[in-house]
C-alpha cells in the first residue's frame, strides 16, 4: 500500500516542487519505504511507498512506453490476480522487468485501455497520466477499499490518497459550509458517498473511474451489482461460498514482508485466521494472530442480547485450535482517550470515537513487528450479519437502520448550523439516493427486495465508514491491512443468494457458518456475533465527560461554533438526555462525548473556516 497524490493544470504549473513535496509528506505514514515524483509542464505526480511485493523493482511513479506514448503510474493498492494478467500479458507479447503488480497494472492499462479494471481483483486507487494525450485516468476498485479524493477547479485537478494531502495545497481551503456541517453532525462518522465534507473536496466512489482532460472531468461506474436469478440449491451455494472466501483468503497472503491476522474469537476472523494457519503449516511457518482487550475489561463486563459473552474465552480456543503465535494488545482509558484527537487527524475527519483511537492503537502495536494484516471486515454488511437484518421492525422502517438518533443529533446545534437545511428530510434524500441504485428481479417479494435494498445500504454506507477507519488507522502506521470478505466476487455472488440461505438456521450470516463447517470448531461456529470490542470501564465514560467539559471552557473552544453550548452543558450533566445511540451499537452514550472530542481536535487542527 502507499500513498500518491498529483496535480494537473492545463495552464501550466509552474514551479510546483514544493507544493507536490507538501503533499507528499503528509502522506509519508501511509508510505515509510520511499518516496519519488514526477513533473512535467502540466501534470505533477507524487509518490510515497509502503513497500509489501518485490521492493526492488517497484518504484512508482512508474514509466512505460507505447511507441511514441509514454504512460506514468502512481498507484496505491494490491492486485490478487497479478500472475493471472502477467500470463494474459506476456502471451499477448508483453514483457515485464520485475515482479511488482504495478507494472502489470500499467502494462494492462497500456493493452487494453479503461477495460484493464473488468480483469482486476484486488484493492486499489491509481492515477495513469497519458504524455502524448494530455489525459488522466484515474480509478477506484469495486468496494471503495482504498480512498481517492479529489479537489477540481477551472483548467485543474489536484487528488491523493488523504484529505490532508488536498489541504497541503494552496488551492484548497479548509472550508465546511452548511452541507459539510450536516454531513458532520448528521451524518457522522458517515459521509456522503462522494464528499469530503470539506467544501470543493470530493472522492470517487466505489466501482468509479474518471478522466480528466481540458474539457473537465468525465467520471462514470465501471461495475454494479445485478439482480440475477439464483438456481443453485443450497448444498451447491455452501459449496460456492466456501470456495469463494477461501479463495479470497490464500490469494491476500501472498506478501514478501511478514503478515499476520486479527483474531477476535468471532466467526469472521476465525475463519480467515483458520486458513491463512492452514496454509502458513503447509509451507512449514507458524500463522501470528493478534487480538484487542481493554483493562478490568473482564471485571466491568456486562453481558446483553447483543453481545453475551466476552471475546477473550473464544480467542484463547481458538489460537489453539489453529496453532498460532498469539498476541493480545491490552489498552487502557487513559492512552485510549488521548488517542482520540491524533485519530481525528488520521482520519481528517472526526471519526468513529474510541472505535478509531483503539484500532489506532492496535495497529501501532502490530506494525512493530509486521507489515501486513489480513482482518474479517465487511462480512456482516454482504452475508447479513447485523442486528437490523434480522429485527423486522427495524427492517422496514425508512432511513438508515443504524442512524435513529437525528433529532438528538439536530438537537445539539446552534439554529443558524444547518442554513435552511431540513435534518430529517436531509437524511431521507441521502438514503433515497443510494436506494435509487438497487437493481431487483421482477419475481422479488418484498422481503427480498427490501434485503437488497438493504445490501446497497450497507455498501454504500456503514461498510464504507468501516474501511475508512481501517484504511486510516493501520495506514497511519505504515501497516496493510486486507479484508477478502470484500473481494468483489463474494458480493456479486451474495447479492442474489435468497434471504433464506442467507438466514440459514434463522441465524445471522447462517450461510457462512454452515459452509464453513469443519473449518471451526462447532462452538464457534456458531457463536453469536460479537461486535468490535470496546471497554466497558466507567471511568472511560466519566473521563471523556471530564474532557468535553473542559473543552466548553476553554475560551479557544471551536464546537461551540455549530453546537449550541447550553445543550452541551445539559448533556455533560446528564448524558441520557441523548436518548439515542450516536451510530448503531458501536457508539454510544460514551462515543458521544468521545466524538465531540474529536469534534474540537479536528476544529482546531485543521483551522477550519465554518461558512455560514
Amino acid at each position: 500500500m502507499c500513498g500518491i497524490a498529483g496535480w494537473i493544470d492545463y495552464g501550466g504549473l509552474g514551479d510546483c516542487e514544493g507544493v507536490m513535496r507538501g503533499m507528499a509528506q503528509t502522506l509519508a505514514p501511509r508510505g515509510p519505504d520511499s518516496e519519488g515524483f514526477y513533473f512535467s509542464d502540466i501534470c505533477a505526480f507524487a509518490h510515497r511507498r509502503l513497500a509489501v511485493i518485490d521492493p526492488e523493482n517497484g518504484a512508482q511513479p512508474m514509466y512505460a512506453r507505447r511507441g511514441e506514448e509514454r504512460f506514468v503510474i502512481v498507484y496505491n493498492g494490491e492486485l490478487y490476480n497479478t500472475e493471472e494478467i502477467r500470463s494474459e500479458l506476456v502471451s499477448l507479447g508483453y514483457g515485464f522487468n520485475g515482479r511488482s503488480d504495478t507494472e502489470v497494472l500499467l502494462t494492462a492499462y497500456i493493452a487494453w485501455g479503461e477495460a484493464c479494471l473488468d480483469r482486476m481483483n484486488g484493492i486499489f486507487a491509481f492515477a495513469v497520466w497519458n504524455e502524448r494525450e494530455r489525459t488522466l485516468f484515474l480509478a477506484r476498485d469495486r468496494m471503495g477499499v482504498k480512498p481517492l479524493f479529489y479537489y477540481e477547479y477551472p483548467g485543474g485537478l489536484l487528488f491523493a490518497s488523504e484529505i490532508k494531502a488536498l489541504l497541503a495545497s494552496p488551492k484548497v481551503r479548509p472550508t465546511v459550509d452548511a452541507q459539510g456541517i450536516a454531513d458532520i453532525m448528521l451524518l457522522g462518522p458517515a459521509r456522503r458517498p462522494g464528499y469530503g465534507v470539506f467544501k470543493g473536496i470530493k472522492e470517487l466512489k466505489l466501482s468509479e473511474c474518471a478522466v480528466f482532460s481540458e474539457y473537465g472531468l468525465k467520471k462514470r461506474c465501471y461495475w454494479q451489482l445485478r439482480a440475477a436469478e439464483h438456481k443453485q440449491s443450497l448444498k451447491e451455494t455452501e459449496e460456492n461460498v466456501a470456495f469463494l472466501l477461501t479463495d479470497a483468503i490464500k490469494r491476500q497472503l501472498v506478501s514478501d514482508v511478514p503478515l499476520c491476522t486479527f483474531l477476535s474469537g468471532g466467526l469472521d476472523s476465525s475463519v480467515i485466521s483458520a486458513v491463512a494457519a492452514e496454509e502458513y503449516k503447509k509451507h512449514g511457518k507458524t500463522l501470528t494472530t493478534y487480538s484487542i482487550d481493554y483493562i478490568d475489561n473482564a471485571k466491568n463486563f456486562k453481558a446483553s442480547s447483543f453481545q453475551p459473552d466476552m471475546d477473550a474465552p473464544w480467542i484463547v480456543e481458538m489460537a489453539e485450535y489453529i496453532g498460532s503465535n498469539h498476541v493480545n494488545i491490552e489498552l487502557g482509558t487513559q492512552e485510549l482517550t488521548d488517542a482520540l484527537a491524533p485519530a481525528a487527524q488520521v482520519r481528517d475527519l472526526p471519526g468513529m470515537a474510541d472505535v478509531d483511537s483503539s484500532l489506532y492503537l492496535f495497529c501501532r502495536e502490530i506494525k512493530k513487528n509486521f507489515t501486513v494484516a489480513v482482518s474479517g471486515e465487511c462480512a456482516d454488511e454482504i452475508f447479513g450479519g447485523y442486528p437490523w437484518y434480522h429485527n423486522k421492525e427495524i427492517l422496514f422502517r425508512k432511513g438508515f437502520p443504524w442512524a435513529r438518533s437525528v433529532g438528538d443529533r439536530a438537537g445539539l446545534l446552534r439554529k443558524d448550523a444547518l442554513g435552511g437545511i431540513d435534518p430529517q428530510e436531509y437524511i431521507d434524500a441521502c438514503c433515497a439516493e443510494t436506494l435509487a441504485l438497487t437493481d431487483y428481479l421482477d419475481s422479488d417479494g418484498p422481503e427480498e427486495r427490501r434485503m437488497r435494498e438493504m445490501f446497497m445500504l450497507n455498501i454504500h454506507w456503514f461498510m464504507q465508514t468501516l474501511l475508512d477507519r481501517k484504511d486510516r488507522m493501520s495506514m497511519a502506521w505504515g501497516l496493510e491491512v486486507r479484508v477478502p470478505f470484500c473481494d468483489h466476487r463474494i458480493a456479486r455472488y451474495a447479492y442474489n443468494i435468497p434471504w433464506k440461505m442467507k438466514a440459514e438456521r434463522g441465524r445471522e450470516k447462517g450461510l457462512v457458518r454452515s459452509a464453513m463447517t469443519g473449518v471451526l470448531p462447532d462452538d464457534v461456529l456458531w457463536r453469536k456475533k460479537s461486535p468490535y470490542p470496546k471497554t466497558h470501564n466507567p471511568d472511560y465514560l466519566a473521563e471523556v465527560i471530564k474532557r468535553t467539559r473542559a473543552l466548553l471552557a476553554d475560551k479557544d473552544c471551536r464546537m461551540t461554533e455549530i453546537l449550541d453550548a447550553k445543550r452541551l452543558a445539559e448533556l455533560c450533566d446528564d448524558p441520557s438526555v441523548f436518548k439515542n445511540n450516536w451510530y448503531g451499537q458501536l457508539m454510544t452514550a460514551p462515543q458521544v462525548f468521545a466524538y465531540l472530542i474529536q469534534l474540537e481536535a479536528w476544529l482546531r487542527k485543521y483551522d477550519v473556516i465554518v461558512e455560514k
